[in-house]
């Protein structure tokens, strides 16, 4: 699955009010950021690289595998695969997100 494909579900996951009220970006390094507005009315998902109240590195296939069900987010943040920066309150509400 593309980056392409991954920023479209999650698109329709958030749909017009994610509940973050922030702006979240998941840096997945050379694989490009997918970008959540939360502040913006209806929220946007993107591929624009902008400033964020919270980032969250990691690698495209583990978010794909997080968003899958079949990594624990707990676990990868845990473990390392996971690297937030920013607001970490932000970071907990993503899991009714993603």
């Amino acid at each position: 699955m593309s980056l392409q494909e991954v920023t479209e579900r999650v698109r329709e996951r958030v749909g017009e009010d994610s509940g973050l009220g922030a702006v979240v970006k998941f840096n997945f390094g050379d694989d490009g950021v997918l970008t959540i507005d939360g502040k913006s009315t209806p929220n946007t998902v993107s591929n624009d690289d902008v400033d964020a109240d919270t980032t969250v590195t990691m690698k495209l296939d583990d978010f794909k595998k997080m968003a899958a069900g079949d990594l624990d987010p707990t676990a990868a943040f845990m473990m390392g695969k996971i690297k937030v920066s920013g607001d970490m309150t932000v970071a907990m509400k993503l899991s009714q997100v993603i």
